[in-house]
């Protein structure tokens, strides 16, 4: 049986997707390289009710992109909270993760176990058929709106009070 092989530039130049696969050879540290001090991040003294719904506008505009990184940190944190509270999730995602590296590190052959003969297409048969009643008893879904709303919750409440500084809002007047 041949595999079938398509080029990733048939599938990124159809749909102009040029973006994720160019000049991404180290996404991590450049989005985490202007994490801002956390100092700064929790600076207690800049949160403050803002006036009315244009400078809430205003505020979550500029902090949205000046703490980017510092979301996306709280983001994660988040993510990994909520995996360790949902064990079966994490269970789930560990067993298709490692039954997909073990049936991988066969190398197309069958797996033979004394008198127990497996083909590879029987392997992914199998861990589809555990894994598929797991995740959806591990409720994916909930987890996923869950982590939606807590870090939207969040990052929002954060971008609207936490003030911008001063040097910025004076320039912005002058404007």
């Amino acid at each position: 049986m041949s595999s079938i092989s398509i080029p990733i530039s048939a599938i990124t130049d159809r749909f102009n997707l040029g973006r994720f696969t160019e000049g991404n050879r180290m996404p991590l540290a450049g989005r985490f390289s202007n994490l801002r001090p956390f100092g700064e991040f929790f600076d207690f003294k800049r949160l403050s009710k803002p006036n009315n719904f244009g400078e809430v506008q205003s505020r979550a505009s500029y902090n949205l992109g000046y703490f980017s990184s510092n979301y996306a940190v709280v983001f994660v944190m988040l993510s990994i909270y909520s995996l360790l509270t949902n064990l079966l999730l994490l269970f789930v995602i560990l067993l298709v993760a490692g039954g997909m590296w073990g049936i991988g590190r066969l190398g197309g052959r069958d797996l033979d176990i004394g008198p127990v003969h497996a083909t590879t297409s029987q392997l992914y048969t199998t861990l589809l058929v555990v894994a598929v009643p797991l995740g959806i008893f591990a409720s994916p879904i909930s987890t996923v709106l869950w982590l939606i709303g807590a870090s939207g919750t969040c990052i929002l409440a954060h971008a609207s009070f936490m003030d911008k500084p001063i040097e910025n809002a004076f320039s912005e007047e002058a404007v």
